[in-house]
């Protein structure tokens, strides 16, 4: 059945030298028609200027990323009936992808945002020696771990919800470091230590994402990108033991010490054994760090001043009374040789046998962590 919807998209034409402005649009749709098809016919009758790109329209190709009611998503993946409900005052607000330049009306510069971070990760395998005769043989077994990063049809609908680069544009971000672990966890490449330690030592790498999850909700292809940072982290400090300049091993050390030794975290020491790789002793002797925490002592006073913190909870931090089963629980991992993560793209989320496969890795630093964002 028919129904008219009312479209709110945000124009804007660089070449007219006038400023973005809003325009609304009737439709007449079927409620579980897109909200693309709703742009298109608005295109087709009403003002052919619209622009928006599309291809597919089947949320294959990625190319129809847009902004529907303020979250970042696929056009043509979108019901224009469920976008309706949702509405604020019952016109559905189209406008064009957030983190990167638009060039008119919808269609966003994906170059100079997206593939350019794509890029920067080496997007392309760097195996060892001559290459063979014929093809690189590899068990379908061992490529799973990497089948959900690989998924990625590079629409930029994570890059446009991404809370870190909104703050730091210059964040690798989410897509390319999805792209990233595509290489790191494939048993073909062999430069899996040297692309986590570029990506370690990048202020704006692995350790630049806030664990916002904004990426994992909107990406129409479940590739939970947040989920193969994490994965990157795991590496990197748990397989290579790289000690990084920004202190992401440190701070993961300091992290999961704390909870061995109290069953939870104490703010008061988490930042000075962060610097110190998890000890207070040699933060102390880091000039670095001591620079780093005499910046810090202003927001430590300014702490204490408003009660948010108090001298004796900064400086005694006791243990929980169940403190002895949760470091049995956390002995118990530390001592498992391999990681186990769970491939949820490939098993499904009731961690059902069928199809049930296990990724590769070393000790369980931050405990075994499902790919999909479940413990197993």
């Amino acid at each position: 059945m028919t129904e008219t919807y009312t479209l709110k998209i945000r124009r804007y034409d660089p070449e007219s030298g006038s400023a973005a402005y809003w325009e609304e649009f009737g439709v007449d749709l079927p409620p579980e028609r897109s909200v693309l098809d709703g742009i298109l016919q608005a295109r087709d009758r009403q003002d052919g200027s619209i622009a928006i790109r599309c291809s597919c329209q089947a949320a294959i190709c990625g190319s129809c990323g847009v902004r529907i009611n303020g979250k970042s998503r696929l056009a043509c993946n979108t019901k224009i009936g469920l976008a309706a409900e949702a509405a604020p005052n019952g016109a559905i607000v189209v406008e064009p992808m957030g983190n990167m330049p638009v060039l008119k009306d919808l269609i966003v510069d994906m170059d100079a945002v997206h593939w350019k971070k794509v890029q920067r990760v080496v997007p392309w395998l760097l195996p060892e020696g001559d290459p063979p005769e014929r093809e690189y043989i590899v068990d379908p077994e061992s490529m799973i771990d990497v089948t959900q990063a690989m998924a990625c049809i590079h629409c930029g609908v994570c890059v446009s919800a991404c809370l870190s680069m909104e703050v730091d544009p210059d964040f690798i971000g989410p897509a390319a470091l999805a792209k990233a672990y595509r290489f790191v966890g494939d048993p073909r490449d062999a430069h899996a230590e040297d692309r986590l330690l570029d990506l370690a030592e990048d202020p704006h790498g692995i350790y630049d994402c806030t664990h916002c999850f904004a990426c994992v909700e909107v990406c129409p292809k479940d590739v939970a990108p947040m989920n193969q940072i994490m994965r990157l982290r795991r590496r990197a400090t748990g397989d290579y033991g790289i000690k990084d300049a920004n202190n992401g091993y440190g701070h993961e050390k300091a992290f999961t010490d704390l909870i061995h030794k109290y069953g939870w975290l104490s703010e008061a020491q988490l930042l000075p054994k962060s610097y110190g790789d998890g000890s207070l002793i040699r933060a102390q002797l880091k000039p670095a760090a001591v620079r780093e925490l005499a910046a810090k002592f202003p927001t430590i006073v300014r702490g204490l001043a408003s009660g948010k913190v108090s001298p004796k909870t900064a400086l005694i931090h006791h243990k929980l009374r169940d403190q002895d089963e949760i470091r049995r629980i956390y002995d118990e991992v530390e001592s498992k040789d391999d990681r186990l993560e769970l491939n949820l793209y490939i098993i499904g989320e009731d961690g059902s046998e069928e199809g049930e496969a296990a990724g590769s890795g070393g000790g369980a630093e931050e405990g075994a962590m499902a790919e999909g964002g479940q413990e197993s």
